[in-house]
């Protein structure tokens, strides 16, 4: 078994945190590497449903999700049941079409936030990616090309005043660090993770928000 098998065997065999779900989020700074890492660990757990907290997030309130997310994802998901949640088309800004979340073994919640005081009850375990606020930022800049230079503006600003008030990474289990090799895992803040091990792989991009 390799290692990222490893962390998908460790939350396969967690308690249910969401009705019969065990409900995993994926935080960090916007550009960290989230969506990427988020994407290997749902295929390591056999095509996990991902839930992206960017199709949640609007223009005029980058963090107003919960409450969407709790009628359209998390209620029907402790209920037992399938879900499906409406996507906020970037460039049109407006909601266009919807995107199901089967209620699996394990869903994945990733985004900015994921692991915000809202939602961290029914988190079976939350991961935290490791990249320093001003490296994340600038590879999500360089990614998204200066014409988009504003919007980084702003939404490092109300990045910086969420997790003033409302920080995610002190109640981690487990912090996900990105090396030339791979992702390493260590015990997070929170205390709960197990020993730590090392996800080995290149297949690592500068796509995540």
């Amino acid at each position: 078994m390799n290692p990222i098998e490893t962390l998908a065997a460790e939350l396969r065999a967690l308690p249910p945190s969401c009705g019969p779900v065990r409900l995993v989020g994926v935080d960090g700074h916007a550009g960290s590497g989230k969506s990427t890492f988020a994407a290997r660990l749902a295929a390591a757990l056999g095509g996990a449903p991902v839930v992206h907290l960017d199709d949640l997030a609007t223009h005029d309130a980058y963090f107003g999700w919960p409450e969407r997310l709790r009628a359209q994802v998390l209620e029907p998901l402790s209920a037992g049941r399938d879900a499906a949640y409406e996507v906020y088309d970037w460039r049109r800004r407006e909601f266009t079409g919807t995107r199901p979340v089967p209620a699996a073994p394990v869903v994945i919640v990733e985004g900015v936030g994921a692991g915000r005081r809202a939602l961290r009850p029914v988190l079976a375990r939350l991961l935290w990616l490791e990249v320093p606020p001003e490296v994340s930022w600038a590879r999500g800049l360089r990614r998204d090309g200066p014409e988009l230079a504003g919007f980084w503006a702003d939404w490092t600003r109300g990045e910086r005043r969420h997790f003033a008030a409302d920080p995610s990474r002190p109640f981690a289990d487990s912090l996900i660090l990105l090396g030339k090799s791979g992702y390493e895992v260590r015990p997070g803040p929170a205390g709960t993770a197990g020993n730590r091990f090392l996800v080995t792989g290149s297949e690592q991009s500068e796509t995540d928000r």
